[in-house]
C-alpha cells in the first residue's frame, strides 16, 4: 500500500472497549505510512535529546502488580510531613514572612522491602525534602511570600511525550511552576501553565513573571488546599515523581469554637497516590502510548497498582479511642478512591476542598475524585475491633471500569489502642461555618462548557480531550467578570468522570440531569459544537441525581457524570465575604480551568479563564 491516511480523530462519547461512538472527522492527510512514522520517531528523538527524555525499560502488567503484591501491607508507619510555618511571630503577634522552597531529585523509601527510589521532592533543603512536600501551615489574613526554586537536573526520571502541548526548553532541564490548588491569589502567583522555569531560571515559559509568589491568605479557612507543579504538558510526570504537597490555612479565632481535635497529633493530612515500581524501586510510568503513530508515549489514564499515603505503601496509624481529624487529597493521576472504614465507622465529613460544610455530614462511604479533599473526624470510640483497614471500591476508569483488586484495594489500617487513655475535650459540633448563599438567580451570565474525547478511528482508542472542542492554546471565550456570579451548565458526552477544576473561582453543583436522546444529540454537537443550537435543555430532562449533601459548600473541584449535564453555580469574588478580591484579578497572565486526571489536563482538557474589570 502507497498511501494511507493519517489516524482520523473522532468525538466519542466512549474511549474504550465496546462502548458506543460519535464518529466525526476531524482531519485527513495523506501521507506516506512509513514517512509519517518515520518523521515521528525522528521529532520524538530529537526532542528527547534537547530536553532530557529517556525511555525506561519495557515491563508487563503482570510484573508491577507482581512487585506491589511482594510488598507487605501495614508495616510503615504512615509518615507525619515536615511542617513549615507560613507566617512570623513579631512581638508575639502572627507577621507576613517569605520562604524559599525548591524541588529536588533525591532518594525516597516507599516501602519497607522495595530499594530506595528515585523521585522530585520539595523541600526547604535537599537534605529535608520529602515524598509529599512540607506542610505548609498559614493564618487567614497574613500574607506569605514564596520563592519556588528548581534544582532538579536536566534529564526528567520519567518519560514524557513530546508530541502533546508541552513545555520544551531549548537547553534541556525540567520545567515545573508551582499552582497551589484552592488558593486565591493574583494571576502572577497562579502558576500558570506557560509560567514554567528550569534550573536556576535559566529557561523561563512565555508567562512568566516572578520567582516569588504573593499568596495573601484572605480566604476562609477549613479544608485544606495543595500546592503541585503545574507546567505544560508535564503535570502528570511531575506529580508522578513527587511534585506536591498540603497547605492549611488556620484561624484560631473563627475555629477553636468549634471544639473540632486539634494539634499535629489529632490533626493529620492524608495524601492518597497509586504509584506502580520497577523490582528496583524506581517509579514506573508508561514509555509506550495506546497510539504510538501520534502520540508515543501518552496513555488516557496512569493507574498504579500500590496505594502510598504521605509516601508510604499501605501504611498504618495507631490510634487512641477518641476523635481524629484527617484531611483526606486525592493526588493521583487518574484514580477515584471510594473509602469506607472495613468495620463500617462513619466519616463525619465536616469540610470539602477549603471549605467547611454548613453542618457535619456523617457518611460511610466517600467517593474522592482525583485532586478532591474531604475533611472528615473518625470518632475511634465507637470502634468494636482493634484494627480497621481503609479500603477502596472505586473502579478505574471511573465510573465504568474494572474493579479494584486485593492491592488496590485496600489503603491503609488504622490500630486502635486498647483502652481509652485520656479524656477527649473534642466534638464534631452542630454547626461549621457559613458562606454566601448560591443564589443561583444571581448569575450574570450562563454558560455551556462541553467535554469533548477524541479517538483514532482505526484502534478507538483516545488521541486527545478538549473543552468546547478548542485548543488550550486557542483565545480564551470564558471571559467572566470580577466579583460576579456565573451559571455554568457542563455537558460531559465521554465516557469518564471528569473532575473539574477551576483556578481562582470557587464553585458548587446544584444539579445533575441526565441527556436523554443522547445519540441525537451527540449527532446534532458533532456538527454544530453549539449547545443551545443543539436544544441542550430539550436533552437535559433525564434522570436526576442529588448532589451529595457532604458536597454542598464552595468547592475546587466538583464531579462531572458521564452523559449528564452538571449545573454549576461560580463565584468570582471572596465567598466567606461576599466581596471583590483583594487584588486585581483581570491582570495577565490570567487564569485556567481543567479536567483534573492529569493525563486529560496533559492533552488538551485544559482552557484559559480570563477574568475582566
Amino acid at each position: 500500500m502507497l498511501f494511507q491516511c493519517a489516524p482520523v480523530l473522532v468525538l466519542a462519547l466512549a474511549c474504550r472497549g465496546s462502548k458506543q461512538q460519535l464518529v466525526r472527522p476531524v482531519e485527513m492527510v495523506p501521507v506516506r505510512a512509513e514517512v509519517a512514522a518515520l518523521l515521528l520517531l525522528l521529532l520524538v528523538a530529537a526532542v528527547g535529546v534537547a530536553a532530557g527524555f529517556r525511555p525506561g525499560p519495557p515491563v508487563s502488567e503482570d510484573t508491577l502488580e507482581k512487585v506491589a503484591a511482594s510488598l507487605e501491607m501495614y508495616v510503615d508507619l504512615l509518615p507525619q510531613m515536615p511542617k513549615v510555618l507560613g507566617y512570623s511571630l513579631k512581638y508575639g503577634r502572627p507577621a507576613p514572612t517569605h520562604l524559599t522552597i525548591g524541588m529536588y531529585q533525591k532518594k525516597w523509601k516507599f516501602h519497607r522491602d522495595l530499594p530506595v527510589t528515585t523521585v522530585f521532592a520539595f523541600g526547604t533543603s535537599a537534605e529535608s525534602a520529602t515524598f509529599p512536600g512540607p506542610t505548609i501551615e498559614a493564618l487567614q489574613g497574613v500574607p506569605l511570600w514564596v520563592t519556588w526554586e528548581n534544582h532538579l537536573p536536566d534529564r526528567h526520571i520519567l518519560p514524557w511525550d513530546p508530541t502533546v502541548p508541552v513545555a520544551i526548553p531549548r537547553a534541556g532541564g525540567v520545567p515545573t511552576v508551582v499552582h497551589l490548588h484552592g488558593g486565591v491569589h493574583p494571576p502572577q502567583s497562579d502558576g500558570h501553565a506557560n509560567a514554567w522555569f528550569t534550573a536556576g531560571f535559566r529557561e523561563r515559559g512565555p508567562t512568566w513573571t516572578t520567582p516569588t509568589y504573593a499568596y495573601p491568605n484572605a480566604q476562609s479557612p477549613g479544608g485544606v488546599l495543595w500546592y503541585h507543579d503545574h507546567a505544560l504538558g508535564l503535570t502528570r510526570a511531575n506529580l508522578l515523581a513527587g511534585l506536591l504537597g498540603a497547605y492549611v490555612i488556620r484561624n484560631p479565632a473563627a475555629e477553636a469554637p468549634l471544639g473540632l481535635p486539634c494539634g499535629d497529633a489529632l490533626d493529620r493530612v492524608l495524601v492518597l497516590a497509586d504509584r506502580s515500581f520497577y523490582a528496583d524501586g524506581s517509579l514506573y510510568m508508561n514509555c509506550t502510548g495506546d497510539n504510538p503513530g501520534v502520540h508515543p508515549q501518552w496513555q488516557p489514564e496512569y493507574f498504579g497498582d500500590a496505594v502510598t499515603v504521605n509516601g508510604k505503601a499501605w501504611p498504618f496509624l495507631p490510634v487512641a479511642r477518641r476523635r481524629y481529624r484527617f484531611r483526606i487529597i486525592n493526588a493521583s493521576n487518574a484514580r477515584f478512591f471510594n473509602l469506607s472504614l472495613s468495620n463500617g465507622l462513619p466519616f463525619h465529613v465536616i469540610g470539602s476542598d477549603a471549605s467547611y460544610l454548613p453542618r457535619p455530614v456523617a457518611v460511610t462511604h466517600l467517593l474522592v475524585a482525583v485532586a478532591e479533599a474531604f475533611d472528615v473526624v473518625v470518632d475511634f470510640s465507637e470502634s468494636s475491633e482493634a484494627e480497621l483497614e481503609v479500603v477502596n471500591t472505586a473502579p478505574y476508569p471511573y465510573p465504568d471500569g474494572d474493579s479494584p483488586d486485593h492491592l488496590t484495594g485496600k489503603v491503609m489500617k488504622f490500630v486502635v489502642a486498647p483502652a481509652r487513655l485520656w479524656d477527649d475535650h473534642s466534638r464534631v459540633p452542630a454547626r461549621l461555618l457559613d458562606y454566601v448563599k448560591v443564589a443561583e438567580e444571581e448569575a450574570a451570565q450562563r454558560r455551556y462548557i462541553v467535554m469533548y474525547e477524541y479517538e483514532d478511528e482505526a484502534t478507538g482508542n483516545p488521541t486527545h480531550l478538549y473543552i468546547n472542542g478548542k485548543r488550550p492554546e486557542d483565545p480564551a471565550t470564558e471571559t467572566p467578570r470580577a466579583g460576579t456570579t456565573e451559571v455554568w451548565e457542563v455537558i460531559n458526552l465521554t465516557a469518564d468522570n471528569h473532575p473539574l477544576h477551576l483556578h481562582l473561582a470557587t464553585f458548587q453543583a446544584v444539579r445533575v440531569r441526565g441527556l436523554v436522546e443522547l445519540e441525537e444529540f451527540k449527532r446534532c454537537m458533532e456538527r454544530l459544537n453549539d449547545a443551545a443550537r443543539c436544544g441542550v435543555a430539550r436533552h437535559a430532562v433525564g434522570e436526576e441525581v442529588a448532589v451529595p449533601e457532604h458536597e454542598r459548600t464552595w468547592k475546587n473541584v466538583v464531579k462531572l457524570a458521564p452523559g449528564f449535564v452538571t449545573t454549576v453555580v461560580v463565584k468570582f469574588l471572596m465567598v466567606d465575604t461576599g466581596r471583590a478580591y483583594p487584588f486585581d484579578a483581570a491582570a495577565e497572565p490570567g487564569y485556567v480551568y481543567h479536567c483534573h486526571i492529569l493525563d486529560h489536563e496533559d492533552n488538551a482538557m485544559i482552557r484559559p479563564l480570563k477574568l475582566i474589570r
